[in-house]
């Protein structure tokens, strides 16, 4: 059953946990495209590959993971998380060779799966409607934390120590964080999923307009957000700076302004994620937060490829970048909101399903756009998919309103 006194300290302590076992997942996005051949790889294909198997093995997993939170405590599901996360780190390190690097891939995509499922479980049960956009923004800011020092320290030590070092320092940091699990996640299984939720409601999800709309939102986002632009961010950067920038009196090239920009949003998400859930909680509502977002992303993935001044294209980068983290909080809060008359397992399971589809999707078919006819029309297709889901979300929200009206009448 959902705790008596909810409490925001497990979602900070999940989410920080699970920042510290994303360093080694990110110090590799760094170095494995450079030292590939120090991992026992013969071309760079495989480091394609590798990169994105973590994401491809959560898709039929996805649903396994959910049924064993189902039948056990968010505290040991986390636990089995950190321990896969720490067994996968530390193999970046030692193994050698496509094989035993693509098992340890898989490893820490499994590790995900309970992370993130264990995350948004516990995000339910220790918030309402009030507080529930807030604590997403707040989740989903501090574990990005480990997106920015696992690229960033993670790049510079490697260098400067050694990656076998550098893996082994991340995996040891992912198992002291153990005892935070044991002492602030509570033991408790999700008993209210089965008081919800039994075989004859298995179609109800799928009927339910709003469960399939947060479902199309999340692969959408996730398509556009972690699939095409992560992907090709160094591309499009390359695309419009295609020699080195003199800032500060150092030269710098499009490698290091991906990882510029990439750090500035991971640096504000923990305080600008929660700011815009709270919004979302009290002010102005998830929808139009949401489509603001949708209609945002897609004019700027239509401007990206246009013939643009150094300046300007700064300027929409920087906004598409607080756009992703808009769009993020509120998909993510918006699939949070179905679980108060839904399954909760189910629901946030099929959700996270549809969201490693799109983020699977994202790299592959961008890159063959970009192979056939360049990188504008990987862009200008992203901006023509966000689009109708942008009008949708506004044909949606010019129904509710007079209900709304009406409720407050």
């Amino acid at each position: 059953m959902i705790e008596d006194t909810p409490s925001k300290k497990p979602i900070v302590v999940i989410a920080l946990v699970t920042a510290v076992c994303l360093l080694g997942n990110e110090m590799l996005f760094i170095v494995l495209p450079i030292y590939w051949e120090f991992f026992g790889l013969n071309s760079l294909w495989q480091v394609g590959i590798l990169l994105s198997a973590n994401r491809i093995i959560r898709i039929p997993l996805n649903s396994l993971v959910g049924f064993c939170y189902q039948r056990t405590s968010k505290r040991k599901g986390l636990m089995i998380a950190v321990i896969l996360a720490v067994i996968s780190t530390f193999s970046y390190g030692v193994l050698k060779g496509f094989w035993l690097l693509l098992f340890a891939r898989c490893i820490w995509g499994i590790s995900w799966s309970f992370f993130r499922l264990g995350g948004y479980l516990t995000i339910i049960s220790c918030s309402d409607s009030k507080t529930r956009g807030q604590y997403v923004g707040l989740y989903n800011g501090l574990w990005g934390l480990g997106t920015l020092f696992g690229m960033l320290l993670g790049g510079f030590f490697s260098d400067l120590i050694g990656i076998q070092t550098v893996t082994t320092l991340f995996s040891v940091m992912g198992a002291c964080s153990l005892p935070f699990i044991v002492k602030h996640v509570p033991n408790t299984k999700t008993i209210e999923v089965r008081k919800n939720f039994d075989k004859k409601n298995t179609l109800v999800i799928w009927k339910d307009k709003r469960v399939v709309s947060a479902f199309i939102t999340g692969l959408v986002v996730a398509f556009a957000v972690y699939g095409v632009f992560t992907s090709t961010f160094s591309k499009i950067v390359e695309f419009h700076i295609d020699q080195k920038m003199v800032i500060l009196g150092f030269s710098i090239g499009a490698a290091s302004l991906t990882g510029i920009f990439q750090a500035i949003r991971t640096g504000w998400e923990p305080f600008l994620a929660p700011y815009l859930g709270k919004c979302s909680d009290l002010k102005w509502g998830r929808i139009p937060i949401l489509i603001l977002g949708l209609l945002t992303a897609s004019l700027c993935f239509a401007v990206f490829p246009l013939d643009l001044s150094v300046g300007l294209f700064i300027g929409m980068i920087l906004l598409f970048q607080l756009t992703s983290t808009l769009l993020i909080t509120m998909s993510d809060t918006i699939a949070a909101d179905l679980t108060e008359s839904q399954s909760h397992v189910t629901i946030i399971a099929l959700y996270t399903l549809f969201s490693d589809v799109g983020a699977a999707l994202g790299p592959l078919i961008s890159f063959i756009i970009m192979d056939e006819f360049g990188v504008k029309w990987s862009y200008w297709l992203t901006s023509f998919i966000i689009l109708p889901l942008g009008i949708y979300w506004i044909i949606c929200f010019k129904k509710e309103q007079p209900k709304r009206i009406y409720m407050s009448g």
